[in-house]
């Protein structure tokens, strides 16, 4: 249980990188079986190469340990590059003393059998053979160190960059996205206490001349608080529950005004079981019914929903009566229902709004 449970605190990223620089160190300790020309092994095969594989696996601990986070991932790279030589050459040339000294205290025909095996006979039985044809000395262990410990450090300073790279990359993923959950929280919340003050002071112009009427709003008023509350905190509802709160809203608004608004409300009759975000709208129904009604002249709202099957079409058209606007007010709403939209669906939604003289028309149409 406990192994599981660190197994899952490693990222994916991380557990990719150890496994593939324990591929790589598994193929160095079995060279000699994987490139042992179908010739018969002993143990001095495997322990010859330690010569070269124990110093460099020096190298890539302190490169990996302390070089590449001390001084690469602090922007040293000069630094890094001079010490990355430096202790290269400090394990070649202790490699290289080493060797030397190992030779010249080795008996002359140790040194020839290792340095020089003999050459197998021709066919004639003659053992010596023209110059091409001669065998080749064996690489010295210092040579073979200064080969590999390049290339080794090589790879595992770019594997290390590469995987720093992309957790930096989850990393910044990650944080956009909880940065986009704050916003969207934000913004919603911000929608809310406007509408909210909106409507109470609906219900109090409605007080002083019709109380029954005054009910009737504190009773469609609960139900839309119970949305705002409790609805809005959902990341999407069901269509129908946004339908169901629009309505309420709009009948709300009703009792307010005189005949001489048309207000009008299409819905579609048959809903989809697909859900939205909620209160993607009401921005704009605020808009609509603050700067679209008039009590000196005729003035309309015409609020139209359309679905298809992968679409939602919102329009709401308004007359335009009032001739000066609370930009600071009337803004901040619209403009933050633009943010909230932008957060949710990138470029996939269509929003259009028309400012004429006589109208206002905003048309909206997102994804479903």
């Amino acid at each position: 249980m406990i192994s599981n449970i660190k197994i899952k605190k490693i990222s994916t990223l991380k557990f990719a990188e150890i496994i593939l620089l324990l591929l790589v160190w598994i193929v160095l300790i079995a060279a000699p079986v994987l490139f042992n020309g179908n010739k018969s092994l002993d143990w001095q095969d495997f322990l010859n190469p330690m010569e070269t594989i124990i110093p460099l696996f020096f190298i890539f601990l302190i490169n990996r340990f302390i070089l590449v986070p001390q001084l690469l991932f602090n922007k040293r790279r000069f630094f890094y590059l001079i010490s990355v030589v430096g202790l290269i050459a400090v394990f070649t040339f202790g490699s290289f003393f080493f060797y030397a000294k190992l030779v010249d205290n080795r008996p002359p025909h140790e040194i020839n059998n290792q340095l020089l095996p003999p050459p197998p006979p021709n066919q004639t039985g003659n053992r010596f053979l023209p110059p091409m044809e001669q065998p080749r000395r064996p690489i010295p262990p210092f040579a073979n160190l200064l080969i590999f410990s390049f290339l080794l450090i090589g790879f595992d300073t770019g594997l290390r960059v590469s995987f720093r790279l992309a957790e930096t990359e989850n990393a910044k993923a990650k944080l956009e996205k909880e940065n986009v959950g704050t916003q969207l929280a934000f913004l919603r919340n911000q929608v809310s206490p406007h509408f909210f003050m909106n409507t109470l002071n609906n219900i109090h112009s409605l007080i002083d001349f019709d109380a029954e009427e005054a009910k009737e709003s504190i009773i469609r008023l609960s139900k839309l608080m119970r949305h705002l509350l409790y609805d809005s905190e959902i990341e999407k509802i069901p269509i129908r529950k946004e339908f169901d709160f629009i309505e309420n809203y709009v009948d709300l608004m009703k009792l307010r005004f005189s005949d001489k608004v048309k207000i009008t409300l299409q819905l579609p009759t048959q809903l989809s079981d697909k859900t939205i975000p909620p209160l993607l709208f009401t921005s704009y129904l605020e808009n609509a019914f603050k700067h679209g009604i008039s009590y000196q002249y005729p003035s309309f709202i015409n609020i139209i929903f359309a679905i298809t099957s992968n679409e939602l079409t919102f329009e709401v058209r308004n007359s335009n009566t009032t001739t000066e606007k609370n930009e600071e007010q009337s803004g901040i709403g619209i403009e933050n229902s633009r943010k909230r939209l932008d957060l949710i669906y990138g470029d996939s939604y269509l929003l259009k709004i028309e400012d004429k003289k006589d109208e206002y028309t905003v048309n909206l149409t997102i994804p479903l």
